[in-house]
C-alpha cells in the first residue's frame, strides 16, 4: 500500500497531496494512504480540548505552531499571487492560548438545562462548552454560571446570542434573544451581574443593546487611553494581537505628520500613531466615544462606502491607516491610489479583499513593502494581517 504526503493545508483546513487529494485533520509531513487513512508526520500534535473537532471555534488544533506558521504565510501568499503580487511575508504573530478577550456564543435551552458554547463545526448544533483553550479565563468562568442562569430565563428551544468581552472593569456581556418577564428574572440578572462583578451586562430584545446593569462607565484602554466601549463594540480579538498590529501600523506610517485613520472604530490606531491625526468611522457610537476620550484627533462620523475621503481631501495626509471589514475596501483605496500621498498601513481580517487592494494600490504607483500575518484566532482558519505600501 502506497502513501502520499500531505504538502499543505488548504483555506478552509484540510490537509493537501501534491496530486490534490484531500484529508481532513491532516497537515504537511503527515502521509495519505490510499485507503484515506492519515498517517501523522513530525508537525501533528495532540488537541489540547476534549471538544476538537466537534466545536466549530478551531479548525487547526492538530497543526503544531509549525505548521499553523507555515498556513498563514501560505494563505497570504497565495491571496497576492492571484494578483500577481509578491512582497517580504515576515514570520506571523501567533496570540497565546487563552487570551481572546471577545467571543460570540450561542446558548438554548434544553428541558431543564441549557447549553452554551460555540457551533459545531459545519452545524447550527450547540457544543455545551465544558473548557475552551481560546478564551481569556477571565471570561470562559462566566460560562458556567450563564448555563444555570440561562435556564432560568429562556424558553424551551430559544435560541439566544451570548457576547462577551473583556473591558477595564471586568467583563461585559451583551445577551441577544433573552427576554426576562417579571420580577423574579430581573432580580435573577441582578443577582449574576453583583455576584460576578461585571462590568456591564446589556439585552438586545430585537431593538438594539440596552444596558441593564453598568455600576462605572465601562471602558477599554487602548494606546493607554481608556475610551468607554459601547455594547457591542469592535475590539481587537486579543490584546497581544492589537498590540502587534498597533506596532506594525507604527511602522507602516513612519514618523508622518499628518495620518488619516479610517474605518477607525473607538481608536485602536488612532491613539497610537504619532503627529496630527484624522480619524473616520461610520458607527456613531464609536464616534462618539472617541471624540470624548482624545479631543485632540479630528474624527468624523462618515461611512466610507458611501463617501470615501476623494483624492484631493487625502492630499492633506502624510500617510493612510486603513482597518476595513471583510469586503476590503475598493471604493476608497481606488482614492488613495490617485492621491499624491506616500505612505498606507494596510490592517485587513481577509487576505482575498486585501490582495484585491493591493492590485489597485500597486497599480496607482504604490510598492507592497512587507505583510505581517498575525494569529489572533489562534488555531482558526481566520487569517488577520498587516502590511505597509510605498510610493
Amino acid at each position: 500500500m502506497s502513501a502520499e504526503p500531505i504538502v499543505r493545508i488548504a483555506a478552509r483546513g484540510d490537509g493537501v497531496t501534491a496530486s490534490g487529494r484531500h484529508a481532513a485533520f491532516a497537515v504537511p509531513g503527515d502521509l495519505l494512504h490510499d485507503d484515506d487513512r492519515v498517517e501523522p508526520g513530525a508537525h501533528h500534535q495532540p488537541p489540547p480540548c476534549r471538544h476538537f473537532p466537534e466545536c466549530g471555534g478551531c479548525q487547526l488544533q492538530h497543526a503544531d505552531d509549525v505548521a499553523y506558521r507555515d498556513y498563514l504565510v501560505a494563505r497570504v501568499a497565495g491571496a497576492l499571487a492571484q494578483h500577481d503580487l509578491t512582497t517580504d511575508i515576515r514570520a506571523p504573530h501567533l496570540s497565546p492560548p487563552r487570551s481572546r478577550r471577545r467571543a460570540s456564543l450561542r446558548a438554548t435551552r434544553g428541558g431543564s438545562s441549557a447549553l452554551i458554547g460555540f457551533n459545531a463545526a459545519k452545524s447550527h448544533r450547540i457544543v455545551d462548552m465544558r473548557e475552551c483553550h481560546i478564551l481569556r479565563p477571565e471570561i470562559f468562568l462566566l460560562v458556567a454560571p450563564l448555563r444555570t442562569l440561562l435556564a432560568s430565563l429562556l424558553p424551551p428551544r430559544r435560541m439566544a446570542e451570548v457576547q462577551l468581552t473583556l473591558a477595564d472593569q471586568g467583563p461585559d456581556i451583551l445577551l441577544k434573544g433573552v427576554e426576562p418577564e417579571g420580577l423574579a428574572a430581573i432580580e435573577a440578572i441582578t443577582a449574576f451581574c453583583e455576584r460576578h462583578r461585571l462590568a456591564r451586562l446589556s439585552l438586545d430584545q430585537g431593538l438594539g443593546p440596552e444596558t441593564f446593569y453598568e455600576p462605572e462607565p465601562a471602558t477599554v484602554t487602548l494606546a493607554g487611553t481608556p475610551v468607554t466601549v459601547p455594547p457591542g463594540a469592535f475590539l481587537q480579538a486579543t490584546a497581544d494581537g492589537e498590540a502587534a498590529l498597533t506596532a506594525a501600523m507604527r511602522e507602516a506610517v513612519g514618523e508622518g505628520l499628518r495620518t488619516a485613520d479610517l474605518f477607525a472604530g473607538l481608536g485602536t490606531f488612532a491613539l497610537a500613531l504619532p503627529g496630527q491625526v484624522y480619524a473616520a468611522e461610520a458607527a456613531r457610537d464609536a464616534v462618539l466615544a472617541l471624540k470624548a476620550a482624545a479631543p485632540a484627533i479630528a474624527v468624523e462620523h462618515r461611512d466610507l462606502y458611501r463617501r470615501p475621503l476623494d483624492a484631493s481631501e487625502l492630499g492633506k495626509f502624510d500617510a493612510v491607516v486603513l482597518d476595513p471589514p471583510r469586503a476590503g475596501a475598493a471604493e476608497q483605496v481606488a482614492q488613495i491610489a490617485a492621491s499624491p500621498g506616500g505612505r498606507v498601513g494596510y490592517v485587513s481580517c481577509n487576505p482575498a479583499t486585501f490582495a484585491r487592494d493591493a492590485r489597485t494600490l500597486a497599480d496607482g504607483g504604490f510598492t507592497l513593502a512587507w505583510v505581517q500575518p498575525v494569529g489572533q484566532f489562534r488555531w482558526s482558519t481566520h487569517v488577520e494581517l498587516a502590511a505597509a505600501f510605498r510610493r
